[in-house]
Formats: structure tokens, C-alpha cells, sequence
């Protein structure tokens, strides 16, 4: 839904601020309400993936579009649903560009639901990718106090932390030679010693970077400070938690 709003607010003109609004609060709304059905709908007696939608994309290198939700993140999908509507409310008197303003908090909750759902680690990076990088235009843009600085501090720990992610990504993809990135798959596989002595401290470093764990954390308190409203509410409940996440999955 919020992929939605992004290419909705595209056709709408930059001066109209009430439709660029309603365009950015409706669908995020039906997002949450959305969740709040998936959150009852689960069954948590079987437990397990469900409500999956799995497509081939690029099978060739066992790129698939899988999507899903377990007992973990569908609680984090709902509390993104809940966010990003208290965001949008919280920004509704954004003046200075605001078309662009939302067009960008959209694209980075899109990002984050995608990381949440997906069951394939090239779409996992690609998203967390998504979620992270309009970060750096939001607070860089509309922050406060010395945004500059923050944006861009917060920007190279996140590259690094990006780097470190996708090196595990493919550690692990070329490691096995099963030729997929599908998480069902992957978890199966029985990796070496050697191998898990090598790749799961860069993974866990560089999920641990977004995360925010000492010593790696200077970046979110200047952040947190020079952040639009709705940019740190995402910041600190959703985002930080994106390291987290990808620590347990």
C-alpha cells in the first residue's frame, strides 16, 4: 500500500498539499488495518510460514519474489502499520516540499515491510536497501540543527553495514551451491564449522551496525536528533529493529 501512495502522489502537483496528504494517509491506514487482520488471522497453533505468496522471478539464480509472515514478524509488520501512520499524521504540516517528503518516508516503509515479509535474502537486501537509503534525503533535507553532518554519518556506518550484509548474503549463497536464495532452503543446509566461524560475524556485524549495538552506535543518537518527526519515530521503532531481525533470521 504504501508502493501505492508513492506512484499516486507522482501524478498529483507539488502545490496541492491536501490531496499529497490524504494521498499519503489513506493507503498506509489500510496497511495497518490490514495487519491488524493478519495479526487475528494467524494461527498460532499451527505456527510456522503462512498467508505465503511465492513467485519465480529470476530462477536462473533462484531469485524468487516470497513473501510471508511467522509468530515473529507479524507482530513487526503491525507495529510498522502502526508507525507509519502515526508518521504520516505527525508530518501532516510538512510545508517545504512535501510531495517529496512523503514520496520518501513511503518508499522507506516500503522497504521495511518488505524486509519483514520476504522469505528470499536477495529481495531481504534489496528492501533493507530500499528502507535505508532515503534516510540520508530526509534528514539531510528537512532534519535540524546539523543535518548535514548527521545524514552523512549515519549514511557511511549504514554503507558499511550494507557491504558487511551483502558479502554474508553471498557467503552463504555460494556456499551451498543449491543455487537459491530462499530462506526455507538456506536454513536446511548444513554449514561448516569453518564456514560459520568466518560468516557469522560479518553478518551479525553488519546487522548489528543498523541495530545500533555499542561500539557501533554513535550514528543513532545524531540521528535521532536531526530527524524529522516522523523520520525518528521510524527510526527508533521500526528501523533499529530491522538489525535486529536480520540477527534472528
Amino acid at each position: 500500500m504504501p508502493l501505492i501512495s508513492v506512484i499516486l502522489l507522482l501524478f498529483i502537483p507539488g502545490k496541492n498539499h491536501k490531496a499529497i496528504r490524504l494521498v499519503s494517509l489513506i493507503p498506509v491506514s489500510f496497511s495497518f488495518l490490514l495487519s491488524i487482520v493478519l495479526l487475528f488471522s494467524y494461527d498460532y497453533n499451527t505456527g510456522g510460514l503462512q498467508f505465503v505468496e511465492k513467485h519465480n522471478w529470476i530462477p536462473s539464480i533462484g531469485i524468487n519474489y516470497f513473501l510471508g509472515v511467522n509468530g515473529i514478524n507479524v507482530a513487526l509488520v503491525l507495529l510498522t502499520g502502526f508507525v507509519i501512520v502515526a508518521g504520516v499524521l505527525a508530518s501532516w504540516n510538512v510545508t517545504y516540499r512535501p510531495k517529496e517528503f512523503f514520496m520518501l518516508l513511503l518508499t522507506l516503509v516500503t522497504g521495511v515491510f518488505g524486509v519483514f515479509m520476504t522469505y528470499n535474502l536477495f529481495l531481504f537486501f534489496l528492501f533493507y536497501e530500499i528502507a535505508v537509503l532515503p534516510m540520508y534525503l530526509l534528514i539531510g533535507i528537512w532534519g535540524t540543527g546539523d543535518k548535514e553532518y548527521s545524514a552523512m554519518k549515519l549514511t557511511l556506518y549504514l554503507l558499511v553495514g550494507s557491504a558487511l550484509i551483502l558479502a554474508g548474503i553471498l557467503g552463504l549463497y555460494f556456499a551451498t551451491g543449491l543455487n537459491t536464495f530462499d530462506f526455507d532452503v538456506l536454513e536446511q543446509f548444513k554449514y561448516t564449522k569453518e564456514f560459520q566461524i568466518i560468516f557469522f560475524p560479518i553478518l551479525f556485524l553488519g546487522f548489528g551496525i543498523l541495530a545500533a549495538l555499542w561500539p557501533f552506535h554513535t550514528w543513532s543518537p545524531d540521528g535521532h536528533a536531526s530527524a524529522p518527526t516522523a523520520v525518528s519515530m521510524l527510526h527508533a521503532g521500526v528501523l533499529m529493529k530491522l538489525g535486529a531481525y536480520g540477527c534472528l533470521v
